[in-house]
């Protein structure tokens, strides 16, 4: 973490943005615990920014389960995890797996701001189809199918479609570091925004301890 902040002021932010499919859903289990789903992918683009919020440095990585040694470290050292609605789905479904307390990394969840800012969840589709001009390539429940088949073309689907719901995640994000607010269509089909703010607050730049 050397040279990466001049007092107060950081010089570089480490983030990580995620995303994973699972092997099941729901009607599958006779749970509500998404570990108990299975994961087949996870998707993380690590990247760092300075202090204007400008990309430096990016790249995304994939890895099956197979591989998931090799992504924990990914995690480690950065100044925020973020997902879209990854604090009621994607943390529980994979902090069981981590090698040391998942819970612990400074998590940022979009659904869980919007919902405190408008009292109500949005989806992704939503925000991004409104704000952005286009959205995720598929659907969810075809991840389930695409590992149900198991096939190398179907693998090469689940997989692009994982790290296309990152890049979307990602693009959202930067939406609002830049401008602000989301827009997006309510019940009614009227498209409406919501005010949003992003940006760190003092207490969030103190880099967090590496976790191995």
């Amino acid at each position: 973490m050397k040279g990466r902040f001049r007092g107060i002021f950081p010089i570089m932010i480490t983030e990580v943005i995620f995303d994973i499919e699972t092997k099941k859903i729901f009607d599958d289990i006779d749970t509500f615990n998404p570990a108990d789903l299975g994961i087949s992918i996870v998707s993380v683009y690590k990247r760092e920014l300075d202090a204007n919020f400008n990309e430096v440095t990016g790249q995304i990585y994939s890895f099956w389960e197979d591989d998931f040694a090799q992504m924990w470290p990914l995690f480690s050292n950065i100044d925020r995890l973020i997902g879209f609605n990854s604090l009621n789905f994607d943390v529980p479904a994979l902090a069981p797996l981590a090698p040391y307390d998942f819970t612990k990394i400074n998590h940022f969840d979009i659904m869980d701001k919007i919902k405190d800012a408008l009292g109500h969840r949005l989806s992704l589709h939503s925000v991004a189809s409104e704000s952005l001009g286009h959205t995720k390539i598929d659907h969810g429940l075809n991840a389930v199918k695409y590992w149900a088949e198991h096939s190398s073309k179907s693998l090469v689907k689940l997989k692009k479609y994982c790290e296309a719901d990152v890049i979307v995640t990602k693009e959202v994000y930067d939406f609002v570091l830049k401008n602000k607010y989301l827009k997006y269509k309510d019940k009614w089909n009227t498209i409406r925004q919501v005010d949003l703010d992003f940006s760190y607050p003092k207490k969030d730049t103190t880099p967090q301890l590496g976790l191995f």
